[in-house]
Order: C-alpha cells, then structure tokens, then sequence
C-alpha cells in the first residue's frame, strides 16, 4: 500500500478511539493483537498490508503515535485515547514551562476554564513553542499557551511523559496558563 499516511490515520482511529470498526479489542493497556490488526485492516478497508508495511508505517510514523510490544505480536498506541486503558505511563518531573496549541476560537473558553482532556483521557502538552504552533493550527488560526508545569508538579499534579515525548496532564487550571513569553 502506497500511502501510509492513510493507513496510519486509520491505525490512529483503531487503536486510540474504534477498535471494533475492524471487530478487534484492545486489552486494559491498549495493546491489540498485531495479527489481529492487520486481518481486520485488510478485511475492512479492502486493501494489502503485511507486518513488513505495518513496521514500516510504525518506524515512519513522524509522530511516532504507536509501540510494538518486545516480540511485535502486539501494537498499540502511545496515547490520545478516547477508550478507557492505561497505557502504563511513567510519572515523571516535568519542565518548568510546556506549552499547548489551539485554535483561537477556544481561547475564551480555556482562559475561563482552563486546559480539558475533552474526548482523551489527558490533556497533552508540547516540550516547545513550535510543535505547539503545529498542533494549535490544525484547529485553525494557533493560540500557544505555555503552562507553569514546574509549579502544577510542586502543587502536586502529575504529569506523565510518553513514549514519543509528549507530556500528558489530568487538567490544567486557568492559574497555570500564561500567552506571552
């Protein structure tokens, strides 16, 4: 399969949010048989992938969105779900300032309410400005917040660091955000 930026996207919708628009699960850390994925990938969307395109499509990713387990017979995402499982993140002592990106039009709302996890499980946060900028335009014209996360941890918020080095939070209070660096 030629375009694996599909592909991956489609990956994206099984293993974060619909494992059972190809009828697999995922187990309570979000992991799903690679096997099984591949079947139901092809099964569904009428196409021909193999472990080879899959591994490919996993070392390729510019995200770097999934993990293989140790012997690559299971797959999952390493966070952005909207399915309850517990990807077994590390707790871990964040930076003093981690930014988040969004559209303009929530700003309002964030200002009042603060940071939301809204559909996923964690509000995620970027280590600098750029991606952040990257990620706020996808929702329109960006908005970067920076967040106190020095003083959120010190407050006693946690804070989770996954595998491809997004910071992962419960919530943000509006105290914790800034707009002007």
């Amino acid at each position: 399969m030629a375009d694996y930026k599909k592909t991956s996207v489609f990956i994206s919708l099984i293993l974060r949010h619909k494992p059972e628009t190809i009828g697999i699960s995922l187990d309570e850390h979000g992991w799903a048989k690679t096997d099984e994925l591949i079947e139901g990938i092809n099964k569904t969307k009428g196409c021909s992938i193999d472990f080879d395109v899959l591994s490919e499509i996993v070392r390729t990713d510019g995200k770097q969105r999934y993990s293989f387990n140790e012997d690559k017979t299971k797959i999952r995402a390493n966070q952005g779900h909207s399915v309850k499982v517990d990807v077994e993140l590390k707790e871990a002592e964040p930076p003093e300032q981690l930014f988040h990106g969004t559209g303009e039009r929530f700003v309002p709302a964030i200002r009042k309410e603060g940071l939301k996890p809204q559909s996923r499980l964690y509000v995620h946060l970027s280590k600098d400005k750029e991606t952040a900028e990257k990620v706020g335009a996808r929702h329109g014209k960006p908005h970067v917040f920076f967040v106190h996360s020095g003083k959120m941890y010190r407050a006693g918020y946690k804070f989770y660091l996954s595998e491809n080095g997004v910071w992962l939070t419960k919530s943000v209070p509006p105290e914790f955000l800034g707009e002007r660096l």
